[in-house]
């Protein structure tokens, strides 16, 4: 299969080897990024990157590539996959697809006007081992009738102090926090649910990257954890000083539209971090962390554990085992036409949940989404003139 690149960042310069381990005749004919941060690592494998482009347009010209791959910062995303389409290219676009309701809308006409198969997106974690035997298990009765939902992402401290530093720290480029990092767990458990997001209310703020917090206030001066990841496009070495105006903690409440409850709760100042669940059925409850690496399933009436999962880490992957798994699938999907774990729809709307959330953060009401699924919906059946 052969890709070009709009945004070689680390992610992407990431899935490059990824790809090439998983297909062998994998090739990047092509890239444009001003300040390509993912190129190291894929001279590093060995892997070329193809010819610079000085823009995106150039790019796409050229053509040559069976697949579009966007990994450009995430206020970007809607012009390059515009510009995608109207040259009729297939395009794989990073998460979170878009980063705003507006641009959400904006898609969702595009998707009205194209269709719904030319676009894919990278939430990796529809792919991880564990959560398809979460499926498993709720398809199979093994949970009865999903009631309620608990579910966190939590990250490590040097991990948090990367967001308040790189281009992600600022809403206008990102979106917001649980935007950018937190899309996949919303949409994992929109899938789960099987129904969309109806009302939702949010509390959080910044607490732990503020100057009251600096280390050195106490004469610590060693400052190499919070710069163990480095930042990427328009990054910043400050962390407690930091210039961001996103979050460092979020919790949310959710009511879906067929009465499942969820509460979510993210941190990213966690020592000891976990990515976890609790589901909870008429029928058994599903425990499990994509971290920790466990599924645990124990049935209601028995009260016994009918099924218990352990999962390694690979070598390769950075999401549990799914980053090689996605990359096999989606090298199908495009020169076969096999099947995928998730669609454009389905991350429009975890990207919804998402912005939802800090709208009901900021305003400090219950937000009804009936309004903002309507006009979705309307955008999506919206056909160019």
């Amino acid at each position: 299969m052969k890709v070009a690149i709009i945004g070689l960042g680390y992610r992407l310069g990431y899935l490059g080897h990824v790809f090439t381990e998983m297909d062998p005749d994998f090739q990047i004919v092509g890239y444009y990024d001003p300040a390509p941060a993912g190129l190291a690592t894929l001279q590093e494998h060995g892997i070329s990157p193809g010819i610079s482009h000085d823009s995106p347009e150039a790019l796409i010209k050229a053509g040559g590539f069976d697949l579009l791959m966007i990994g450009s910062p995430n206020h970007l995303h809607l012009d390059h996959i515009r510009m995608g389409l109207e040259a009729g290219a297939k395009i794989f676009s990073e998460k979170p697809i878009v980063a705003s309701i507006e641009q959400t809308y904006a898609l969702a006409e595009l998707m009205g006007r194209y269709g719904h198969d030319r676009l894919l997106v990278g939430l990796v974690l529809r792919y991880a081992p564990l959560y398809r035997d979460l499926l498993a298990a709720r398809d199979s009765g093994q949970l009865g009738q999903i009631v309620s939902v608990e579910a966190a992402e939590h990250i490590f401290p040097y991990h948090g102090a990367f967001f308040m530093r790189d281009w992600r720290r600022y809403e206008k480029w990102s979106g917001s926090f649980m935007l950018e990092k937190c899309c996949h767990d919303l949409d994992l458990y929109n899938g789960l649910i099987g129904a969309r997001p109806h009302r939702v209310a949010s509390f959080g703020g910044r607490k732990t990257f503020v100057p009251a917090n600096d280390p050195r206030r106490d004469g610590i001066n060693d400052m190499s954890l919070y710069h163990r990841k480095p930042s990427g496009w328009n990054g910043s070495d400050k962390v407690f000083d930091t210039d961001a105006d996103i979050i460092d903690y979020q919790v949310a409440i959710v009511e879906y539209e067929n009465g499942v409850g969820m509460n979510f709760h993210t941190n990213l100042n966690a020592p000891d971090q976990f990515r976890r669940f609790a589901v909870f059925g008429t029928r058994g409850q599903a425990e499990g962390d994509f971290i920790r690496g466990f599924l645990n399933v124990t049935d209601v009436l028995s009260e016994k554990r009918i099924d218990e999962r352990r999962y390694e880490a690979t070598a390769l992957s950075q999401h549990y085992g799914a980053d090689e798994q996605m990359a096999a699938e989606v090298v199908d999907h495009v020169m076969k036409d096999g099947p995928l774990p998730v669609s454009t729809l389905q991350a429009l709307e975890a990207g919804l949940l998402a912005l939802t959330m800090d709208e009901a953060r900021r305003s400090g009401r219950v937000i009804d989404m009936s309004p903002i699924w309507d006009r979705y919906d309307n955008a999506l059946i919206r056909k160019a003139a």
